[in-house]
């Protein structure tokens, strides 16, 4: 281990969990063990470790307290001053903080299998995630999330997971693959299983559907997570009333406290693409923080790797003027408290030792990582030993494509008197009426006032399904982008500014079963493959980061103002998102 840390540690203990757990996560009684850490508490025994001379995080009185910090068995036997212990870390200086937990995530955002996902966030302090996996359900049913979760079961994170609630989405999308009730009662019965994942079919349940209910009626006394964008009067009422527990997708901050008051937990989202933290955090206040947290719901590779995960939300809030204990509460304690995820969150006895020293307060720097008291992480190094896990085969070669003419990309008049307009910053789009590029009896793209094409090509049944509309705000010149990231059904979205471009763009991404392409004047300046449901590399974490961002760059180049032209053109399909949407059965404009 480097000095800095002044660690010394037997060999024994290195990569090597004591704790007895469930695939949960969750501590399985051991009375010998238990024995053995009321000795340790009492200072009759030594620790397998003391983390000594720091600081803690009290996150239940929100203050900072010097004491040392024992360890047995990957659980905390005690918070206070302790000599006795077969390894110390010398914490001087430091602060010790329960390590960080994103509330509501899409793992698949990442672009990145899950062990280099572990790889990616491990660096930055993150402890546990809850993960909705509705990408990988979209296309590949409940197998993909075995998959998952046989992945997750061997990593130094603990990964929760929610059952998709919607997949599809609504009945204007056309997925891969049903998620029905028998699916998600399956996944209820596994220990990682938190709760019902995000209702995102929030007219489904004011209306009362009968598949609704069904889900509703399978998962009593579960959390169950909610998604409700723009939703405020006697329609919250009625959709907080069913059942729902919390939401991320407020971007407004009437909106917010509305929601606060119909009950709702309040996850403060902050994502790659989706940014409404500033907006949303002067209502954080003495009241309301007990309600509060922080979720990321889809940060990329590159993200994560340049800038963090919870770690630069934390930053952020800190820096709207949050102060540094309640901001890392909220992404501690108030996480684990809403999904009641056991024995983490806090730096107690009893709880688990999944830790971060942090070199400084306010500038959230993570100088190590522990879990259940082992470092896996340092100095901005994973330095775990991860089980590599790799995907099943039936989890690749998920891209079926009809033959696709050039005829297929023709705009409807009749469609093309509105566009998809974009948000910059935010998944809400507008739906905008525009004056349509005519020629003849053909509707063009128009970059010179930046009206783009926007597609969506069925990829999973090969149904020749294309549907098309005009997109403003993209900004592209020339040339065409193309993803099979397209929430929640995963179909090959594209934009572009000619059709012979946007014709190579797809026909890239199918070839390469999935993936991410840049191509202008008929030449490919960018891609990078995701053979893993079309949604995810099979390749090393900062490998994926580093095509990820030229790929972003190159669609700047070619004119786009957006900060992140990938992560926005996922979201242009998505048909449970207000204003406007392409999916392959056409554009459609969602009224709340």
């Amino acid at each position: 281990m480097p000095s800095a840390l002044h660690l010394s540690v037997p060999d024994r203990n290195q990569g090597t969990f004591l704790m007895a757990v469930n695939n949960g996560g969750e501590t399985l009684f051991d009375a010998h063990r238990w024995r053995r850490r009321l000795s340790v508490a009492q200072g009759r025994e030594p620790a397998d470790l003391v983390i000594a001379g720091g600081r803690v995080v009290d996150v239940f009185a929100e203050e900072l307290v010097e004491a040392d910090v024992a360890i047995v068995d990957g659980v905390i036997a005690g918070v206070g001053r302790y000599e006795s212990a077969r390894a110390r870390i010398e914490a001087a200086g430091k602060v010790v903080a329960p390590s960080f937990i994103d509330a509501h995530v899409h793992l698949e955002s990442s672009l990145l299998w899950l062990p280099e996902y572990a790889r990616a966030v491990l660096p930055h302090g993150t402890g546990a995630v809850v993960t909705d996996p509705h990408e990988m359900a979209n296309v590949c049913g409940l197998p993909s999330v075995e998959a998952m979760r046989s992945a997750a079961r061997n990593l130094p994170l603990r990964i929760a997971f929610t059952a998709p609630s919607c997949v599809p989405a609504s009945e204007h999308e056309s997925p891969g693959a049903e998620f029905g009730v028998n699916e998600i009662a399956a996944m209820l019965r596994w220990p990682e299983t938190v709760g019902l994942g995000e209702l995102m079919n929030f007219p489904g349940v004011l209306a009362g559907s009968d598949d609704i209910a069904a889900k509703l009626a399978i998962s009593p006394g579960r959390r169950r997570d909610g998604h409700a964008p723009g939703l405020r009067g006697t329609a919250l009422q009625a959709y907080a009333g069913s059942g729902v527990g919390s939401d991320h997708e407020s971007t407004a901050i009437d909106e917010a406290r509305e929601k606060l008051r119909a009950g709702l937990m309040l996850m403060l989202r902050e994502g790659s693409t989706e940014k409404n933290l500033r907006e949303l955090l002067p209502l954080v206040t003495d009241a309301t923080y007990p309600r509060c947290c922080f979720a990321s719901d889809d940060r990329d590779c590159h993200d994560l790797i340049r800038k963090g995960h919870v770690d630069d939300i934390l930053r952020t809030a800190i820096d709207a003027g949050l102060s540094p204990l309640r901001a890392i509460r909220m992404a501690t304690w108030n996480a684990a408290d809403y999904w009641r995820l056991p024995a983490i969150g806090a730096v107690a006895p009893g709880y688990e030792a999944n830790l971060v020293l942090l070199d400084d307060l306010t500038r959230v720097a993570v100088s190590a990582t522990l879990y259940r008291g082992v470092v896996v992480a340092q100095d901005g190094a994973c330095i775990a030993a991860l089980d590599p896990a790799p995907p099943p085969a039936d989890i690749r070669s998920t891209v079926n494509l009809a033959p696709l003419r050039r005829s297929a990309l023709r705009l409807p008049l009749d469609r093309a008197t509105h566009a998809v307009e974009v948000i910059p910053g935010q998944i809400v789009t507008r739906f905008t009426p525009v004056t349509p590029r005519v020629a003849g009896d053909e509707v063009l793209a128009d970059p010179a006032r930046d009206l783009l094409k926007l597609v969506c090509v069925e990829r999973h049944h090969a149904t020749g399904r294309v549907g098309v509309g005009y997109v403003l705000g993209f900004g592209l010149r020339r040339g065409a982008v193309a993803s099979s990231i397209a929430h929640d059904a995963h179909n090959i979205v594209a934009i572009g500014a000619d059709d012979t471009d946007l014709m190579a763009a797809i026909a890239t991404v199918a070839d390469s079963q999935g993936g991410l392409a840049v191509v202008a004047d008929g030449k490919l300046l960018a891609h990078l493959a995701l053979p893993i449901a079309g949604l995810l590399s099979d390749r090393p974490a900062n490998e994926v980061a580093a095509a990820y961002s030229r790929l972003e760059a190159t669609a700047r180049e070619l004119g786009s103002p957006l900060a992140s032209p990938f992560g926005q053109l996922a979201f242009l399909a998505l048909s449970v998102i207000p204003a406007a949407r392409v999916t392959d059965r056409g554009l459609l404009h969602i009224t709340m």
